[in-house]
C-alpha cells in the first residue's frame, strides 16, 4: 500500500486523495477510527463553531422567544373578533357591487349576499376587547391580549398565503420566520432543538417548507416533535446499539466530518455535525420533556391536556416546557379551521379545542413570570369573507353556509413579550372587509416580531445568490402602536 512521504505531516483531505487515491483515504479513516473516540475537543482538533451559539440582539430584546400559534385554514374573524352590526343588519342582502368589481374569490361566483354573524359578541377586561361567545377562556385574558384587526396578505389560496404567513413571500424556497429567528439569535438549550415544530390534524397545504430553512443552512430549519410513538423520528438507537456505541459512532462519523469541513468550509458540514450531537443529546432530554405525568393535575387541568396524547392542549403545554428550557421558537400547528360550509358547528367545534389550552398557555406563563419575555402569536393565513358562501333560501342561508378566503382584513393576537395588552391595533368599514385606519401588512407583521426579539428586520440578512435577503425582503415597518 502507498505510504505517506516523512515530510507530509498534515495533510489537507484534498492533498491526500490527490496524492494517493482512495487507497490512502481508507487508512485515513482507519486511523481515525482506532481507539476510544471522546467528545472532548483536542488541541490539534478543535470542534467547529456552533452555528447555534446565542448570538447578541441588535438591541435590547423585549422577548427572547416565540410562541406561534398558526390555524391552519384561516378562522373567520368576522365570527371571533370582529362584530358587525351593520353585517348583521343586511345579512341575506345582494353585497354591494363596489365590493366586488375587480376582485378576485376561490370559490365566490355570481352576486353573493351578505352574511352577519350568527354568534354573540361581548366588550371583556378593562380594555374592552371584543370577543364572540366562541372564546370565552380567552376572552378573561382581554387585557393581556393586542388584537390587530387590519391584518391583510397578498394571497388567497392557502398554500401560499401560508407561505407567505411563514417566510414573506408566496412561494418556495424562502426561510421561515422561525429559521430567521434562530439564525439570527441562535439557541438557549444546549439539549433541544433552537426550532421546534407540533402539528395536531393534517400537515397545512405548504407543507414542510412552513418551517423549512430556504436558503439559510438547514440547521436553521424547525425540528418536528410528535405527540404518539417516537417523539423524533430515526431518534432512538437502533436494534442492538447501545448508548456508548452510539457515542462512539458519533464521535467517529463528526471526525470524518470535521476534516471535511476543515477543507471545504461547506455550512451544510457543519449541520451535519451539529446535527449528530443533538441527536444524542436529544436522546435523554427529549422523553423527559415530552413526558407531562410530572405536571401537576391542576396544570393539566388547566389546559386540557392528557399524559400520551397529542392533542393541541398537550402541544400548548409541551410549548411552555419547551421555552423553559431555552427552546427559541415553538410553532404549532393546528388545521381545521377552513369553513367554506358548516361554518356554525365547525367553527364552534375547533373553538372548543383550542379556546381553553390557549387561554392556559397565556396564563400559565403569566403565573411564572415567563410572559414578559415569551411572546405568543394566534393567527391563520388570512381571513373569511363578509358574503355567504353556500345556497340561500330566500335570502337566509341553509344549514350548511360558511365564508370564503378573504386576503384584504383578517386578524391576529399577541400577547407577552412587550406587547401593549388590551391594544387594538387597525380598523376595518362596517362589514368588515378592508382596513380604514392603521394596516398591516405581513410584512410589517414580521418586523414587529423581529423588533420585540431584539433584531432590526432591514439588517437580519443573508446573501444568497449575490443579493441580501431578509424576512421582510423590501418593505415593513414596526407596528409602534403594539408595542408596551
Amino acid at each position: 500500500m502507498f505510504s505517506l512521504p516523512q515530510n507530509l505531516t498534515t495533510p489537507s483531505r484534498r492533498e491526500l486523495f490527490q496524492t494517493a487515491g482512495m487507497g490512502i483515504g481508507a487508512a485515513a479513516l482507519s486511523s481515525l477510527l482506532q481507539g476510544e473516540a471522546s467528545a472532548a475537543p483536542t488541541a490539534a482538533r478543535p470542534l467547529p463553531a456552533n452555528p447555534l451559539a446565542v448570538k447578541p440582539p441588535h438591541f435590547a430584546p423585549r422577548a427572547k422567544s416565540v410562541i406561534f400559534l398558526h390555524m391552519v385554514g384561516a378562522p373567520s374573524h368576522l365570527d371571533l373578533f370582529e362584530d358587525k352590526p351593520t353585517l348583521r343588519k343586511h345579512d341575506g342582502q345582494l353585497c354591494p357591487e363596489k365590493y366586488l368589481e375587480g376582485q378576485r374569490f376561490a370559490f365566490l361566483r355570481g352576486k353573493p349576499t351578505l352574511l352577519g354573524s350568527k354568534f354573540e359578541f361581548k366588550k371583556h377586561g378593562d380594555s374592552g376587547q371584543e370577543f364572540s361567545s366562541l372564546l370565552p377562556n380567552l376572552a378573561k385574558s382581554a387585557d393581556d391580549i393586542a388584537v390587530v384587526k387590519t391584518l391583510h396578505t397578498e394571497l388567497f389560496n392557502h398554500a401560499p398565503a401560508q407561505l407567505f404567513y411563514q417566510t414573506g413571500f408566496g412561494r418556495f424556497g424562502r426561510p421561515s420566520l422561525g429559521g430567521w429567528v434562530t439564525y439570527g439569535l441562535g439557541s438557549a438549550s444546549q439539549d433541544l432543538p433552537a426550532f421546534v415544530v407540533m402539528i395536531t390534524g393534517n400537515v397545512a397545504g405548504a407543507g414542510n417548507s412552513l418551517w423549512g430553512s430556504g436558503f439559510l443552512p438547514t440547521v436553521y430549519q424547525g425540528v418536528e416533535f410528535r405527540g404518539k410513538g417516537d417523539p423524533v423520528l430515526f431518534l432512538s438507537n437502533p436494534r442492538g446499539i447501545a448508548s456508548n456505541d452510539r457515542r462512539r459512532i458519533v464521535d467517529s462519523i463528526n471526525k470524518l466530518n470535521e476534516v471535511q469541513l476543515a477543507d471545504v468550509g461547506d455550512p451544510e458540514i457543519a449541520t451535519r455535525i451539529n446535527q449528530y450531537e443533538m441527536a444524542y443529546r436529544m436522546q435523554s432530554s427529549v422523553p423527559e420533556l415530552m413526558d407531562l405525568s410530572a405536571e401537576p393535575e391542576h396544570v393539566l387541568k388547566m389546559y386540557g391536556a392528557e399524559p400520551g396524547g397529542g392533542s393541541f392542549a398537550n402541544n400548548c403545554l409541551l410549548a411552555r416546557r419547551l421555552v423553559e428550557r431555552g427552546v427559541r421558537f415553538v410553532q404549532l400547528f393546528d388545521q381545521g379551521w377552513d369553513h367554506h360550509g358548516g361554518l356554525q358547528a365547525g367553527l364552534t367545534k375547533k373553538c372548543k379545542q383550542v379556546d381553553q389550552p390557549a387561554a392556559a398557555l397565556i396564563q400559565d406563563l403569566k403565573q411564572r413570570g415567563m410572559l414578559d419575555d415569551t411572546l405568543v402569536v394566534w393567527g391563520g393565513e388570512f381571513g373569511r369573507t363578509p358574503m355567504l358562501q353556500g345556497k340561500s333560501n330566500n335570502g337566509k342561508p341553509n344549514k350548511n353556509f360558511g365564508r370564503d378566503h378573504h386576503k384584504d382584513a383578517f386578524c391576529a393576537l399577541l400577547a407577552g413579550g412587550g406587547v401593549k395588552g388590551g391594544a387594538t391595533v387597525g380598523k376595518t368599514d362596517e362589514l368588515g372587509y378592508y382596513p380604514v385606519e392603521d394596516p398591516v401588512s405581513v410584512h410589517d407583521f414580521h418586523a414587529t416580531i423581529l423588533h420585540l426579539l431584539g433584531m432590526n428586520h432591514e439588517r437580519l440578512t443573508f446573501k444568497f445568490q449575490g443579493r441580501e435577503f431578509r424576512l421582510t425582503d423590501v418593505a415593513g415597518n414596526v407596528v409602534q402602536k403594539l408595542l408596551a
